[in-house]
């Protein structure tokens, strides 16, 4: 299992990376918090979360250690491809992007989304909307402009590539490599998420064993970008990031299902127990 490196006594903020987060839509403020959330509690040095000026400022109560970037005007509800230039200007400062969690399905959103993922040259995390804006424009997935790491559950997979997931191990990660191999520059990374998650960047496949039903609930897949974008924020590589970050992303949840019962475990509650996660390896 990859490890992250040992801190050195002086070092800063700076030398863990800085994360940018674009989400959120109206009803939706908690998917970038909780991404933003557990990438800080995951080891970034500073987290920014860009979202619509709408919910600005209920996306910062969530966290005082989050920054926030607003953008448009109150009326709008959803970031739309008119952002794009504030956003990659915003981009220049980050070391890793996660694009998607509670983004909205709109079309000009969806056109946001397929300008960042041929614009930036950061890793980037696509999650959520941001996966459904790709299944709604399938070229867009074989020129990214650099690292990318698609995670979808099932449900995110089969809308992406027309097929239901295998019942079969093997037949599912061929699955997953093949959707893997649209992008012919080998950039492109896939985690396809659910009992036995699958990591697959095309050529090798590795499948995480941790986790448990309770954290089938809204929010899991927030925390697993964020917990993912901060290990690529401290300099893991994509392949390294997604098999270290599923990892802990299971062992948080059956550490917090251990003391509050998978019934009620809720997204939230991984964040709470990511220290004690990371703590274990």
């Amino acid at each position: 299992m990859p490890q992250l490196a040992a801190r050195v006594a002086d070092s800063h903020k700076g030398d863990y990376g800085q994360v940018l987060v674009i989400g959120g839509s109206l009803g939706m403020a908690g998917a970038p918090a909780l991404a933003g959330m557990a990438a800080l509690r995951s080891g970034a040095g500073l987290v920014t979360l860009a979202v619509p000026r709408s919910i600005q400022s209920t996306v910062a109560s969530f966290e005082p250690s989050m920054m926030t970037l607003g953008l448009g005007d109150v009326q709008h509800n959803a970031l739309q491809l008119e952002h794009a230039d504030q956003i990659t200007v915003q981009c220049e400062r980050a070391t890793v992007v996660a694009l998607g969690p509670g983004l909205g399905r709109a079309p000009t959103t969806a056109r946001l989304v397929h300008a960042l993922y041929h614009r930036l040259s950061q890793p980037l995390v696509l999650d959520a909307d941001g996966l459904y804006a790709a299944a709604e424009h399938p070229p867009m997935l074989t020129s990214p402009a650099g690292p990318r790491i698609l995670t979808p559950h099932q449900g995110e997979f089969q809308r992406l590539t027309g097929e239901a997931c295998a019942n079969d191990l093997p037949q599912r990660a061929e699955q997953a490599a093949q959707l893997c191999q649209r992008d012919s520059s080998g950039q492109t990374l896939v985690l396809l998420k659910g009992h036995q998650t699958i990591i697959t960047d095309g050529q090798r496949f590795t499948v995480n064993h941790t986790g448990n039903p309770g954290m089938a609930t809204g929010g899991t897949g927030d925390c697993l970008t964020g917990i993912i974008v901060a290990l690529l924020a401290q300099g893991l590589s994509p392949w390294d990031a997604a098999r270290l970050g599923a990892h802990i992303h299971g062992l948080a949840g059956d550490l917090a299902a251990a003391d509050l019962g998978q019934v009620s475990l809720i997204a939230s509650d991984l964040v709470a127990y990511l220290p004690n996660a990371i703590g274990q390896l």
